[in-house]
């Protein structure tokens, strides 16, 4: 990383080591860089306290925060990460260092430009968070094996939704994982399992693991 590179600043709520609770590390050590701001207002959002605040911090300075703790993998996550333009030199910087890298975005940003080592983890909005059309379709053919989808679920109609989008993109043969997530506290787990079981679905259902371990408390 070069000294220019290591003085690009980005606004950081906070940088935590936990077990990752999603997706295809689910239950690995992690570093998660939580990048502050999010253009989106998705209803069930969990993490609002990121919208605003957080606090300006050079690139070579989140490198050292990250590598005291000691992880393989990091997670960059928001807020939406992609909405600071120095997200791309970060996310590049971590995989330079030799992290396992993965960057969790909402999809209505253009995704293109991410590192080729990064896994994308892309929400594609559903109906009930207000913010399906914020979805940004044309970012499906940057997509390979080596992301993933996740669509989150609040309502048979959100799965009816998420099944046809899986159809449409062929999505399953496009993405390493698509990811099933139901909403905590408003659809049963079980309910959206029998969904998936019901209609031979080739996606894996996820639990929020962070939520059953420490009930989403920030830090975790």
């Amino acid at each position: 990383m070069t000294e220019t590179a290591s003085s690009l600043s980005l606004r950081i709520s906070e940088i935590f080591h936990s077990l990752q609770g999603e997706a295809r590390t689910v239950g690995l050590r992690t570093v998660f860089v939580r990048l502050t701001g999010c253009p989106l207002r998705c209803v069930w959002c969990d993490t609002p306290y990121a919208f605003s605040g957080g606090q300006l911090m050079t690139l070579g300075d989140i490198l050292t925060a990250v590598q005291s703790h000691g992880a393989r993998h990091v997670c960059v996550t928001g807020g939406e990460p992609l909405a600071q333009p120095e997200c791309l030199p970060l996310l590049a910087a971590l995989c330079d260092a030799g992290f396992d890298v993965s960057l969790e975005t909402s999809g209505a940003l253009d995704i293109s430009g991410v590192d080729a080592r990064v896994s994308r983890v892309m929400d594609l909005k559903a109906p009930d968070s207000g913010e399906a059309h914020r979805n940004r379709y044309d970012n499906i053919t940057s997509l390979s094996r080596h992301d993933q989808v996740k669509f989150v679920i609040a309502s048979r109609r959100d799965y009816d939704w998420a099944r046809f989008k899986c159809d449409e993109h062929a999505l399953a043969e496009r993405v390493g994982e698509v990811l099933f997530s139901p909403v905590h506290g408003t659809l049963e787990p079980r309910t959206l399992a029998e969904w998936i079981l019901a209609d031979r679905l080739p996606v894996r259902l996820q639990l929020q693991l962070h939520k059953y371990l420490w009930n989403n408390e920030p830090g975790h």
